[in-house]
């Protein structure tokens, strides 16, 4: 089935996907703004005990049931200390590389609802004042945020309410430029939840029926690796939407859909995997076979949830994964392509 997904509908979803603020642990925001999506589109949504989401979507034959899951939650931090000196110590939600969020615009989420504004900086900031601010190594215990309040101390920072275990979000920053790239932090998945959602809003709109039963987990822990580790009783086969990466000895582009033949936990499903490659061949869908050693997905947690499930891993291509993301707008839309492809034959 060669679907054409709504373009303007994906990229607005996206837009205000990427602007609400989810690292892991801290989505109970992003998860009601998927919940109203869900009932926009007339599709029953439940919630698992970690906060995931689910969305149903009856086939024309019940026999089997696929699962096509994606990740809302994003790397971000949360607060290790208060210093002295006002600023905040943190503790990294994620794997990220330190260097990629310095100088990056944070906001302070504090248990009691109110919401801060900061800068992550290195405690050696200036070449002006550090001899060694060039070469001063970006690890944890050398970052901190400065707070956008008048704090000179300890106390002062206590008596806006922000204290050890508050949330730290990144600014995601979002463009979609004129020439259909999209850059942003947070890509990694949020490109790929898009995706899904692309792919039930085609279906409600032609009225097109999968063919087997479909469950859409949407999860909330992907970036700390439990995401998908539970899903529901009988799937017998899952996808994984994530990001394709790029980079040495990968042949993934911007503008391609990566179709993930092994990661870090092993190869995934052959005849999903050849199947999806030969549906890409068939619509004429730019893709790449990828190998990704340093990668794990939502279906790989599931299978080491103990699942007995055939799963395989596609998405959108990423250029720089868990810094400054950049993707192309054919690639998000050819990823609800491929999907529509194999879930409607």
């Amino acid at each position: 089935m060669n679907i054409q997904p709504n373009e303007t509908y994906i990229l607005n979803l996206l837009k205000t996907l990427l602007d609400t603020p989810s690292p892991s642990g801290f989505t109970h925001g992003i998860m009601s703004l998927i919940a109203r999506e869900a009932e926009a589109l007339g599709v029953p949504c439940s919630f698992n005990e970690k906060g995931g989401a689910l969305l149903t979507l009856p086939g024309r034959d019940s026999s089997r049931r696929i699962a096509l899951s994606a990740h809302v939650d994003t790397l971000g931090a949360m607060v290790r200390a208060v210093r002295p000196n006002g600023t905040l110590a943190i503790t990294s939600v994620g794997g990220f590389m330190m260097h990629s969020i310095e100088n990056e615009y944070c906001q302070i989420h504090t248990r009691s609802g109110r919401v801060y504004t900061g800068t992550i900086l290195s405690t050696h900031p200036s070449v002006h004042v550090y001899s060694d601010a060039r070469e001063f190594k970006r690890e944890e215990k050398n970052m901190e945020v400065r707070i956008d309040e008048v704090v000179e101390n300890k106390e002062d920072v206590l008596k806006l309410g922000i204290g050890v275990g508050d949330f730290i979000s990144f600014d995601a920053r979002a463009v979609v430029t004129s020439s259909g790239y999209i850059k942003s932090r947070h890509l990694d998945d949020k490109a790929s939840v898009a995706a899904l959602f692309g792919l039930i809003e085609s279906s409600r709109r032609e009225g097109w029926i999968p063919r087997h039963d479909l469950v859409f987990l949407i999860s909330n822990y992907e970036e700390v690796g439990h995401g998908a580790s539970w899903i529901p009783d009988g799937v017998n086969e899952m996808i994984a939407v994530d990001m394709g990466a790029m980079g040495d000895d990968l042949s993934c582009k911007e503008t391609d859909v990566s179709i993930c033949a092994k990661d870090s936990t092993g190869p995934y499903d052959y005849e999903m995997t050849s199947r999806l490659i030969e549906l890409a061949r068939g619509l004429g869908i730019p893709h790449a076979v990828d190998i990704y050693p340093h990668y794990g997905s939502d279906a790989s947690a599931a299978l080491h949830g103990g699942h007995n499930i055939r799963a395989a891993l596609i998405g959108p291509g990423v250029h720089a994964s868990h810094a400054m993301e950049r993707t192309h707008k054919l690639a998000v839309i050819n990823t609800t392509r491929l999907l529509a492809a194999y879930v409607a034959d």
